[in-house]
């Protein structure tokens, strides 16, 4: 691909990294709301968007949701590797998340925002049990 640039971005483990406590994981698991993934193939897609979302400059934002997912053994179908506990995300309405669960587990699902001023409502997500 001529005049194509590929730049490495590297992110070091230990110089790049913000540690969560356990007392802001609970933070975490307290201010999200959760639902158990029973065992099999589960789906989890924004359905619907209450939310009035815009960036600082009044730009309207995609809608976007984290995922902590615990308590059980999982496997994220877009890595493909059995875990514990993952991380997950949706970027807008055409993303999903395909788990698939061994053992049931913990889907606490929240935002991360500097500001709470420029939005309001809720966002609804599909949770499909395969």
């Amino acid at each position: 691909m001529e005049g194509t640039v590929i730049r490495d971005l590297k992110v070091h483990s230990q110089h790049n990294c913000y540690r969560l406590s356990p007392e802001q994981m609970n933070a975490i698991q307290d201010n999200g709301v959760s639902v158990t993934l029973d065992p099999g193939t589960n789906v989890v897609k924004l359905r619907d968007s209450g939310v009035s979302y815009t960036t600082g400059t009044g730009a309207k934002a995609e809608p976007w949701l984290l995922f902590w997912i615990y308590g059980g053994k999982v496997i994220n179908q877009k890595t493909n590797v059995e875990v514990q506990a993952t991380w997950a995300s949706l970027n807008g309405y055409d993303d999903s998340l395909v788990i698939d669960v061994i053992e049931s587990a913990t889907l606490c699902a929240f935002l991360f925002d500097t500001s709470t001023g420029n939005h309001s409502g809720e966002l609804t997500l599909a949770v499909t049990h395969l």
